[in-house]
């Protein structure tokens, strides 16, 4: 007898089991294995092969539902059958590891979104044990990413029941006025980043309800005043762009049974010279409360193309020899 693990995290279990267990139910008949699912992770215990196979069947099952966005029962049939016979299925990319299923952020219609460094790793294991975490490091380095992927699988996982993201407009300004278009249209070019994130990870439909139900919200930094966020995912991005009195202020929306996760570049300020950054002065008066987490990201970090390690590095270098600060 042998015993596998397997992580739901970011899978939403009620299709993945099916109706009344009824495909958990479906996989422990057809190869004789104990499956049992507690929170995000299931236990599967029998005879290796059996085991092996049921563990294939969910991986399989997970990624076509992430694809898909739903599981039909011919799914769940055809899955079965391919694994029964061949050990797997056309479905899952070739690169998914026993590690990926097991340290995975989300599944999505892409593929895996999870850690990859060190210090996403450090990352995301803060942010699974703490309630509020600041994220803070040079472009590149998933912070914003990696956030709203946790996000995203919180909800799933109906760990909270909405999704709240927030971000400075700070290179607008007072200058939207002076834009065209109403008000969505001025503001959704500072805040599109948020949308690709989530673009990525949930289907176009999905989205879409999320939206119009507000069950997800994109909204600027300044609009979160007066609120009150219970049982809510709230991100604030580009934080270095949050006065001292804007960072109080988005800290005290946070109500029950949420959680918090704050991403910045201490190095790329753009408030006027005077206006203090409530993303510098926030580590000095946070550092002693406990629940509140900082992780400091590097250059070893980046994931994007390899060149973008080399500017960051060319940047520190010429920052250190004493030249300003460039702008943006």
């Amino acid at each position: 007898m042998v015993e596998k693990k397997l992580t739901l995290t970011g899978v939403d279990t009620v299709q993945l089991l099916g109706f009344n267990d009824g495909n958990l139910q479906v996989v422990e008949d057809r190869f004789d294995t104990r499956i049992t699912v507690r929170g995000d992770h299931m236990t599967l215990r029998g005879l290796q092969m059996n085991v092996l196979k049921a563990e294939k069947i969910f991986k399989e099952l997970i990624y076509v539902l992430n694809k898909n966005g739903n599981l039909t029962p011919t799914d769940v049939d055809t899955v079965i059958d391919l694994v029964s016979v061949n050990g797997s299925t056309p479905e899952l990319p070739p690169d998914t590891s026993a590690e990926d299923a097991e340290t995975a952020i989300l599944y999505t219609k892409s593929g895996i979104v999870k850690a990859r460094t060190p210090g996403q790793k450090l990352y995301v294991q803060e942010a699974r044990k703490n309630d509020l975490v600041f994220a803070i490091g040079p472009a590149g380095t998933g912070k914003t990413y990696l956030a709203v992927a946790m996000a995203v699988a919180a909800l799933k996982n109906r760990d909270v029941t909405k999704i709240i993201l927030a971000r400075p407009a700070v290179e607008a300004g007072e200058s939207l006025g002076f834009l065209p278009g109403d008000f969505r249209e001025k503001i959704d070019p500072y805040l599109r980043p948020l949308y690709d994130a989530l673009d990525d990870m949930l289907s176009a439909e999905k989205l879409r309800s999320y939206l119009e139900k507000r069950i997800v919200e994109i909204v600027p930094l300044a609009y979160m005043r007066g609120r009150t966020l219970h049982n809510a995912f709230v991100i604030l991005d580009e934080a270095q762009n949050a006065s001292a009195i804007q960072m109080k202020m988005f800290l005290t929306r946070l109500g029950a049974h949420s959680r918090g996760i704050i991403t910045g570049d201490i190095t790329q300020i753009d408030l006027p010279q005077k206006t203090t950054s409530g993303l510098v002065q926030i580590q000095e008066v946070l550092k002693q409360i406990q629940g509140v987490s900082f992780v400091y990201l590097d250059r070893n970090d980046v994931v994007r193309h390899k060149l973008v390690r080399d500017i960051i590095d060319a940047y520190d270098r010429f920052q250190s020899n004493g030249q300003a600060k460039p702008e943006g």
